[in-house]
């Protein structure tokens, strides 16, 4: 689906990415870890056309699409999330995913004038489509909240609607777990993996929480000071001694999700606080 070859970035003296290379095979749910300044997140915005890479090339289905802005990409179906979510705060949930969709009638002026009966059967389209989105993601009871309201983790499972809304089949992910309490991390597990399983949509997803990642992702790859440094099944990346040294600062197996003497049981996460706002990632 995606193909990375090459890709560096520069800003000033500093080589954020360095010559990574993978491939985000179609129908798979693909992890992107690493500690934080590893340059997961430059990588993201360079797939998602934020801005374009030093050297090196990004393919989709086979297209270069290297340097394209996010509105193209946008209609060729590539979609991205971000850490700290995006929503239209002072617009409920169900108007925040009224306006994702592209080429709406009432957006022009002539057919809100002249061919209203057409708006209006587009605008019964796409709120019969919100309310099959909020029933799909358990958020029906919050349609009529204003977005600004919602927690950490409902605003992170309306990210998730807007991609659907899209009809998106290559969806960025950005730490979805980050700041979300486990029970509704439970939800947005279960909603990613049936939007993989049901809808065949395509998912590459960085997150530092590694309980999350063994249960959604496979295979994952692995990133530190800008370099892919291994990639392969969660389950090896656990016992490989470059990735473990990678996030050795606060205990390698706590980092790495395995349980510890202080931290045992389904609950326990990856044994670090989640990355703070702004923080490079």
């Amino acid at each position: 689906m995606i193909q990375i070859q090459n890709v560096s970035k520069s800003f000033g003296g500093l080589q954020a990415v360095k010559d990574v290379s993978f491939e985000v095979a179609k129908g798979s749910v693909t992890g992107l870890i690493g500690p934080n300044g590893a340059g997961k997140s430059t990588l993201f915005n360079m797939v998602a056309g934020l801005f374009p890479p030093t050297s090196g090339r990004v393919l989709l289905e086979g297209k270069d699409i290297t340097g394209l802005p996010t509105h193209r990409l946008f209609h060729r179906g590539l979609v991205r999330t971000f850490q700290v979510p995006h929503e239209f705060s002072r617009m409920t949930v169900r108007e925040n995913l009224m306006v994702v969709p592209a080429g709406q009638r009432g957006e022009n002026l002539f057919h809100a004038w002249l061919r209203w009966g057409k708006v209006k059967e587009q605008d019964r389209q796409t709120l019969e489509k919100v309310d099959e989105v909020l029933a799909f993601l358990e958020i029906t009871h919050v349609a009529d909240e204003l977005a600004g309201n919602l927690s950490g983790g409902q605003k992170k499972l309306l990210d998730l609607g807007r991609t659907m809304m899209t009809d998106a089949r290559m969806v960025l992910l950005d730490e979805p777990g980050a700041g979300v309490n486990r029970t509704l991390l439970g939800k947005i597990r279960e909603a990613i993996q049936r939007l993989n399983r049901e809808r065949g949509y395509t998912f590459c997803v960085i997150e530092h929480d590694m309980d999350l990642v063994s249960a959604l992702c496979d295979p994952v790859h692995v990133m530190a000071n800008g370099e892919l440094i291994a990639s392969g099944p969660m389950s090896e990346l656990r016992r490989n001694e470059q990735v473990r040294e990678a996030y050795l600062g606060g205990g390698a197996s706590g980092r790495m999700g395995e349980p510890s003497a202080k931290n045992k049981g389904p609950s326990a996460g990856n044994g670090e606080p989640s990355a703070k706002n702004g923080e490079p990632t």
